[in-house]
């Protein structure tokens, strides 16, 4: 556990917002956070808190995944305003993220079949990149358009 860690909150930068994910697991690895760009492109953040941590007091990879699974599976929300479940998710870490860092990932759609999203992905921190990867995700139902997301459309 990484009780034994203090950080002082630090500001979220400019332009992200809560992303509001409180139940479930998502009370659990959060509080994550979105920033949206008028190009319905859309990137995720965190700032790395005592609870994500190892006991090298840097981002644990679970949480790094989980991250990136998120930022990454997103894109299908952005794009079809539906729920979604990963099929597949490939990681390279590269560099950590310590304690008290702002952690930014994303992804971009690189194909569609039968619902089927296949996204690459980057996590960093600053000009530091950390995390690479793709992920394989299928869109599931299609629900009411949150801000920033396109009406659902079936392929």
């Amino acid at each position: 556990m990484s009780d034994d860690i203090d950080a002082a909150p630090t500001p979220i930068p400019d332009g992200f917002i809560d992303w509001g994910w409180r139940r479930g697991f998502g009370g659990q690895c959060g509080p994550l956070y979105n920033k949206q760009f008028p190009d319905f492109r859309r990137i995720m953040g965190f700032r790395v808190e005592p609870h994500h941590t190892n006991g090298m007091k840097a981002a644990h990879g679970g949480m790094l995944m989980t991250f990136a699974d998120v930022a990454w599976g997103n894109t299908v929300s952005v794009e079809r305003s539906s729920f979604w479940v990963t099929v597949k998710l490939t990681c390279e870490f590269l560099s950590s993220a310590r304690l008290g860092e702002w952690v930014e990932g994303g992804g971009e759609v690189l194909g569609i079949v039968d619902d089927v999203f296949t996204v690459s992905g980057k996590v960093w921190v600053g000009d530091r990149l950390i995390l690479t990867g793709s992920g394989v995700f299928k869109a599931l139902q299609p629900r009411e358009p949150r801000p920033g997301e396109r009406a659902f459309q079936v392929s």
